[in-house]
């Protein structure tokens, strides 16, 4: 079993087999389920080179989630304002591993595993029993540890890919007779024509709206809000193209009844190899629109819904330790307009974005205080470094001393997309800390309107 003693990344590499101390390799791999989706038919996927570029340099949340002892790859190396600004706070910072290229196209792992230099430098960690952590496990990361000799830290990439099915989180919450959402397997093109005929004359017929989804879709994407017949039909009728034009019938999606949330919730629990397993918290997801955009901790939730969720916790990493599986899980839960808990939307089984916040949790977040992780679109006319958000943000920023502020956790994201001096889009990622809800709502108020307004300044 784990020890509730250990931090949470020296529990992660207790669950993991290792010793606290062992040193371990984090490797950022945002949006894994692009690679896991490969091979499987599903619905048209949408998005740009300015998202994929952002989404990419999500790689360097990682750098927080590190201990000193370990190292993280990244994409290019932070910015020196950055890296200072976190050095005041007191943080031990982890080795800093560079990509020899970076494609704001790739994810960090493609672009590892075009760096012969950093697979030099990975091999001679691998010689001290360095393992690699990534974001989550697929045949890249596979392969980068086959070419410098890393032990992998989680388990093989086809059983991690089969578990993070959202198809496989359905079937698994019946089998625990967990409650959830009225809804259908899909795993091939005739069967997901039964299954729109069953929406149909069931959910639809009855005024609800239904949600057709990628089994490895992520963040929004993969998925399509059905409210009539009309428009299930065209889905029918698309899907059948594709399966025809690929000759493969199946398919990998699921239909759910979209059901009448009232709170979004995140709860994160830890999956040791001996088969324990330690609950770790639950946070209130914020979303838009489907769309991830960060958390708030501690829940406001019932002692029951804590109980219930703690109880899913349980029994779900019980079951993936009997398929296998170790390391950190995150499962997306909803309660419902009438109160009722529906434990399992999705099991994410590698890292979440609550992950990796852990660390800067233990260490800022007093007891008795609030936060919220939130992320902040902005548009910069041209690079904007360290020093100039520093400015911008001034008294708002979280100092070592003051204890309340935003604490920028990703910088890169602010620049990724940037081609030239023009505009871009960006986003700054950060964790707000108060004393209550007031101070909270304050702190968030006025950062969005400075940033807005230095936004403003460039259009």
């Amino acid at each position: 079993m784990l020890q509730q003693t250990l931090t949470f990344t020296e529990g992660v590499k207790t669950a993991c087999g290792a010793a606290p101390g062992t040193p371990f390799v984090l490797l950022g791999n945002f949006e894994v389920e692009d690679e896991w989706a490969k091979g499987e038919t599903g619905l048209p996927s949408v998005g740009g080179r300015s998202a994929a570029a952002i989404v990419n340099r999500m790689d360097e949340f990682a750098l927080l989630l590190a201990g000193a002892g370990d190292h993280v790859v990244l994409k290019s190396r932070p910015d020196n304002g950055y890296l200072d600004y976190l050095d005041g706070l007191g943080l031990d910072l982890p080795g800093i591993l560079v990509t020899d290229v970076n494609d704001p196209a790739h994810t960090v792992a493609v672009d590892a595993l075009a760096s012969p230099r950093l697979q030099q430098r990975l091999h001679e960690l691998a010689l001290g029993g360095a393992r690699l952590w990534p974001h989550g496990m697929s045949a890249l990361e596979e392969r980068l540890c086959a070419l410098t000799s890393l032990t992998p830290a989680l388990p093989p990439a086809a059983l991690v890919k089969r578990v993070n099915s959202k198809i496989y989180s359905r079937r698994l919450a019946t089998e625990l007779g967990l409650a959830q959402a009225r809804g259908w397997e899909c795993e091939s093109a005739e069967e997901f024509a039964e299954v729109a005929r069953a929406a149909a004359a069931t959910s639809l017929a009855g005024g609800r709206r239904v949600g057709v989804k990628d089994a490895y879709g992520v963040s929004g994407k993969g998925i399509v809000v059905v409210d009539d017949e009309r428009r299930m039909q065209q889905l029918v009728r698309m899907v059948q193209r594709t399966a025809t034009r690929s000759g493969n019938p199946w398919l990998s999606l699921v239909v759910e009844e979209w059901a009448d949330k009232a709170v979004d919730l995140n709860y994160h629990f830890t999956v040791s190899v001996d088969g324990g397993v330690r609950f770790d918290f639950v946070k209130e997801a914020i979303t838009d629109r489907g769309v991830h955009k960060g958390h708030r901790f501690p829940a406001r939730i019932s002692d029951r819904h804590a109980a219930e969720v703690e109880d899913a916790a349980q029994r779900i990493g019980a079951r993936l330790a009997a398929e296998g599986f170790h390391g950190p899980v995150g499962v997306d839960a909803i309660i419902t307009a009438d109160g009722e808990l529906l434990p399992v939307l999705e099991i994410n089984a590698r890292n979440n974005m609550s992950t990796y916040q852990t660390r800067l949790q233990e260490r800022f977040v007093r007891q008795g205080s609030l936060a919220t992780a939130r992320q902040y679109d902005i548009r910069p006319a041209g690079h904007r470094p360290f020093a100039r958000t520093r400015d911008i943000l001034g008294e708002l920023l979280l100092t070592a001393e003051d204890g309340r502020g935003l604490l920028v956790n990703n910088h890169a994201t602010v620049n990724a997309a940037a081609t030239g001096e023009g505009p871009h889009n960006g986003r700054l990622y950060g964790l707000l800390i108060a004393r209550d809800e007031a101070e909270l709502d304050a702190l968030d108020t006025a950062i969005a309107h400075r940033l807005a307004e230095e936004n403003a300044d460039h259009e």
